[in-house]
């Protein structure tokens, strides 16, 4: 099932936008003790589950040549590629949720995901150039630009938190020292992440050109079954060197209780769906088709998404300074003249 619309796309891309912004919500959901390691597991199981459905249901009925019928015939390297960029996304991606644990939301997905926004809009234009260039690529000079705020937001809170927790320290007459609120580690993790993650769009499409086209539900499936491999490899490491806190045994994933295990399963069904949903909108007949580069811009709005959650709802910069608060809505504000650049691109393509 491919859209034949060019409304019909841009919904699926909407789509994409709502679902990869508010997946990380479980996390949250998942409480700060469930460890996001063992969180980890839940969401590639879970990713790996919707990725199977799609590509049984929409993927399968009516169609001429089925999921299965597609792997057959495309070439291995097609495969290697969309598995490489399985592997690639899940390890930026575990980055990014170790990012949302140190720094939260409003910080990670902003300076992480729109580095990738950046470089995968400009790999996947260099791949198949789609809109104006001018329009394309001033959009994502914004975007970096927001990129800056944010992190300048970032060591503005934690400096704030610091001087918070040496004043009631001292009002309280401990003499209890105050750890150093540190942005680095938040910032280092994001921007690691954010190189990956601009990676592993343009595999996907590498994966996808040739002789025969890889479908996108054919995509969602092995990149899911990617996901999944590379996430009991992955977290060997992450368990016994995490980012934050001790290591931590995978006895410990059993322990968890069942809202724990249901909440990392449908954060991962939620960013498949999203993924699936960008897939096949970029899979779009070319009369119609928005494009691989504006189809990621546009779903890496949920950037936007993940912030307003963030700010508004888990109120990740509560009682912070007025000029800290004001970077972190400069920054919403840019993001939307970023994206509203690249969304516009195509109208004006030359």
């Amino acid at each position: 099932m491919i859209p034949t619309t060019y409304i019909t796309a841009l919904l699926l891309t909407i789509l994409t936008m709502l679902c990869w912004g508010s997946w990380a919500n479980t996390t949250k959901l998942a409480g700060s003790r469930w460890r996001f390691e063992l969180f980890y597991y839940d969401f590639a199981l879970g990713l790996l589950l919707a990725a199977g459905l799609l590509a049984l249901t929409f993927g399968t009925f009516g169609a001429d040549i089925t999921v299965l019928d597609n792997l057959t015939i495309v070439r291995k390297r097609q495969i290697a590629f969309v598995l490489a960029a399985g592997g690639v996304f899940n390890l930026a991606n575990m980055l990014l949720v170790g990012a949302i644990a140190v720094a939260g939301m409003a910080v990670a997905f902003p300076i992480g995901i729109g580095l990738a926004l950046v470089i995968g809009v400009v790999w996947s234009y260099i791949l198949r150039p789609q809109g104006n260039p001018y329009l394309l690529f001033s959009g994502a000079g914004v975007v970096v630009l927001a990129i800056i705020v944010t992190s300048m937001a970032y060591r503005g809170l934690q400096k704030f938190r610091e001087k918070t927790e040496r004043q009631k320290a001292l009002a309280d007459g401990t003499k209890k020292k105050v750890a150093h609120q540190s942005s680095v580690k938040g910032i280092v993790l994001s921007l690691i992440s954010g190189v990956l993650m601009g990676s592993f769009y343009p595999l996907v499409e590498m994966g996808r050109i040739d002789d025969i086209e890889m479908g996108p539900y054919s995509i969602g499936l092995v990149f899911g079954a990617a996901v999944f491999a590379t996430t009991l490899f992955y977290n060997i490491f992450f368990t016994n060197l995490p980012v934050q806190g001790q290591p931590v045994s995978m006895l410990q994933y059993f322990r968890g209780t069942v809202k724990q295990h249901g909440l990392g399963l449908l954060g991962g069904m939620i960013w498949s769906i999203g993924a699936v949903a960008n897939f096949v909108a970029a899979s779009a007949p070319k009369a119609v088709q928005v494009g691989p580069a504006i189809s990621y811009a546009l779903g890496q709005g949920a950037t936007l998404i993940s912030m307003l959650w963030g700010l508004f709802y888990w109120h990740e910069a509560a009682n912070a300074p007025g000029d800290v608060k004001r970077m972190f809505y400069i920054t919403l504000v840019l993001y939307v003249a970023g994206l509203a650049l690249i969304s516009i691109a195509p109208l004006y393509a030359k």
